[in-house]
Formats: C-alpha cells, structure tokens, sequence
C-alpha cells in the first residue's frame, strides 16, 4: 500500500486545560474522501482547524506527504481550507477571490488569468467570475470557494461543514458537484459534517468523533451494517434498542446486554410465523417508506415499511425480526 498522504498520530487537541480530542491516528491515503463525522461539540472542527494551523496541538504529530507540519504556520502546510460560510471577500468579484492566493504569492498576470480561467471552467463557473459575492447563490459561492482553495496547487483540501447553509435540494447537487471536482482534479479531501447523508453519499472513508475521542473508523456501509457500540449503532441510521425481556421473546433465548435492531429489520404484518403481537399507535409516511410506531405490550419499537399499505392506527398486527439483523452489545461497550 502506498504512503498515506495525511497522517494524524495520537493528536491531542484541547483549549486550555480542556481536553476535546483524545489520541486520534488517521491515515489518509491519496484521493481519499475522508469525513470527520460528529454531533455538536464532538471536537470534529478543532481537528480541522488544527490540521490547517489555525490551533495548537497538545500533544502528538501531523505529517502531510512526509514531512511534520505540527508546529508550522498555516501558510506554510499546502493545505486549501473551504469554510463553512464560504469566507470569500465581498468587495471582490469571483475572479479575484480566486486570484488572490496567486496574486499574494506575486505569480505573473498573464499566468493568473490562465489558471483562474482553466479552474473556473472545469468547476462550471465562468460565467461567475465577474460578479461578487453578495450576487451569486449558495452554490455558485460554493463552487469559488473550492476553485480559490484548488488555484494554489493545494493537494489536500480541508472542508468545515461546507454545505450546511444550502437548502436540500441544492445540498444534494453540492455533494455530487464536490464529488465530481474531487475526481476530476485528484485532491484528498476531509470533510467535516454533523450529517449523517453528507458522510454516506459521499466518503469512502467515516471517522466518528463523540466523547472526545474516535468511535469507530470504517466506510458507511460497515459503520451502518457491523457498529462497534451502542452509540454509532443510535447515531448512524435509525435503531430499537430492544428491552432484554422483549429480545428474548422475540429471539427465543435467554440474552443480556444491550440489544439493537434497526428500523428496517422490524417486520410487520397481519399474520407472520412465530411473530408476536403488537398494536399499531402512529402511522408517519415519509414518502420512500413509512414509520410505524407498536406497542407491544408495554414496550413501544418502530419499524420502517415500504410501500403504500400501511396498517391503521389501533390495528393489532403481527411482528417479527429479520433474521441475522440484531446487534448485541456487552455492558462493558459505550
């Protein structure tokens, strides 16, 4: 395998004698999409701004393409940083946002406008680049902010939560569009973002911060289908965690610890073998699936249902668990 382009070892990052990240090592490989995924004051944007310089480490090292750039200054690490509302000068037009990394590091005028006009029309915003800020969309304000942090040759682009200000259905054509741009020029991105959507769609690799360290590494697939806790089991997708009582007269065994199923596994219907009773108390249609809410007995479990008949509220139903879905935890696991 070849040598990681990014790598974090045991980094300890803290405000004062505050501690909020705790021994984090990541590799970063070339032309990895990395997302630093995380609930408010997880620690995801420290990480972020201590690998673009703007905070010290307490402990540990940051080494990018060989060399150690802990204790270097931001300008010195070639590392392009997209924040998350955009950060471009609004007295400046497109153009000269991006021209200004190039202009500060005194490259010729003829070589400024070839570049800036060869990053703006692989990026789709030529016909941007005479106009500021405060009149473009969202998007289009996107779409400079990557191209400025690209111009300067940046190998390894730091995002903080970049699309958190758009509306959903622009979010959606963002993430394609950051994906494409990834691919197209080769960076190694790392991606913050509290949204879960924004980790699966577009990372190939998910590191989830809580509690002030790591909880678990791996792409969405693993992180959704094999969760090392409880936590990313709640926190990644949507999960029962079923009573023991309950699990076990639905598994038909004695079982302890913490016990999950998530929503999708939970089948339901009028008549289904060896399945328990239930009554149906809430009905909520979600347009791709519905979520319906049972009581069985005291003990309430949602389940995900696709297609478009559902039960009726105060209907008794049938229910069950797909086989092989349950997810077990020891007490001893966060």
């Amino acid at each position: 395998m070849p040598t990681p382009i990014l790598i974090i070892d045991k980094l300890h990052i803290g405000y004062g004698d505050k501690v909020v990240i705790r021994d984090l090592s990541l590799e970063v490989h070339e032309g990895e999409f990395v997302a630093l995924l995380g609930a408010s004051g997880s620690g995801k944007s420290s990480v972020l701004r201590t690998l673009a310089g703007f905070h010290p480490v307490m402990s540990g090292r940051i080494i990018l393409e060989g060399k150690d750039i802990t204790n270097e200054p931001p300008e010195r690490r070639n590392v392009g940083m997209v924040f998350q509302n955009y950060a471009l000068f609004p007295t400046m037009t497109a153009f000269e946002n991006i021209a200004f990394a190039l202009r500060v590091a005194k490259m010729p005028q003829s070589e400024i406008g070839k570049r800036v006009a060869q990053i703006a029309e692989t990026s789709g915003i030529t016909e941007q680049l005479h106009k500021k800020p405060a009149t473009m969309s969202g998007g289009q304000q996107q779409r400079v902010a990557i191209a400025r942090a690209l111009v300067a040759g940046s190998k390894v682009l730091l995002f903080d939560e970049p699309l958190s200000n758009l509306d959903a259905k622009v979010r959606v054509t963002m993430r394609r569009e950051i994906k494409r741009l990834q691919q197209e020029f080769g960076f190694t991105a790392v991606f913050v973002t509290h949204d879960q959507e924004d980790a699966l769609t577009m990372s190939d690799t998910i590191v989830v911060l809580a509690n002030g360290g790591v909880e678990q590494i791996g792409d969405g697939r693993t992180l959704y289908r094999e969760p090392a806790t409880p936590f990313i089991c709640e926190f990644i997708g949507t999960a029962n965690e079923l009573p023991t009582p309950l699990a076990g007269q639905i598994l038909g065994s004695d079982v302890r610890g913490r016990i999950f199923v998530r929503h999708e596994d939970v089948l339901v219907g009028k008549v289904i073998p060896a399945g328990l009773p239930a009554t149906v108390r809430h009905v909520e249609f979600l347009g791709a699936h519905s979520r319906i809410d049972l009581d069985t007995g005291g003990y309430f479990i949602s389940a995900a249902r696709m297609g478009h008949e559902l039960p009726e509220i105060g209907e008794t139903v049938s229910w069950t668990i797909r086989p092989g879905s349950v997810h077990i935890f020891e007490e001893a696991d966060r």
